[in-house]
């Protein structure tokens, strides 16, 4: 198996990157057109658990309007093949001292990398350290 390859890690860490910058600025259209489109996609958060893209965007839709700044204290990015990608980060939201952690399944389909799972915990402060 060919594990990240330059030019598809590259794709997939630009897409990584479009949903961390659509998540700070709360651009519910980006966030949606970034998870793919199917009942079978989940996103498992601190207090959700939600089944399914259109969940995902009501989720989202329920939650403040306002941009969610917060610093992306470190992630990493790998592939598998030219269709497979994990994505894993650790954050801070602004104003919080707990660390929050994702992790993403990322797949190429035929209209671009699309999430098709994810997770989302926090850990209080002196729990877990960031790298």
């Amino acid at each position: 198996m060919n594990i990240d390859l330059p030019d598809v890690h590259a794709e997939a860490e630009a897409a990584f990157l479009s949903y961390e910058a659509a998540l700070v600025a709360n651009d519910l259209d980006a966030l949606r057109d970034l998870f793919w489109d199917s009942p079978l996609t989940l996103r498992f958060g601190a207090a959700e658990h939600l089944y399914g893209r259109d969940a995902i965007v009501a989720f989202r839709a329920a939650r403040p309007a306002a941009p969610r700044p917060r610093a992306l204290l470190s992630y990493v990015v790998t592939t598998f093949g030219t269709h497979m990608a994990s994505a894993n980060a650790v954050f801070r939201n602004e104003g919080e001292t707990r660390i929050g952690r994702q992790s993403q399944a990322w797949v190429r389909l035929p209209e671009g990398w699309r999430i098709v799972s994810a997770h989302v915990s926090y850990a209080d402060p002196g729990v877990l350290d960031a790298p």
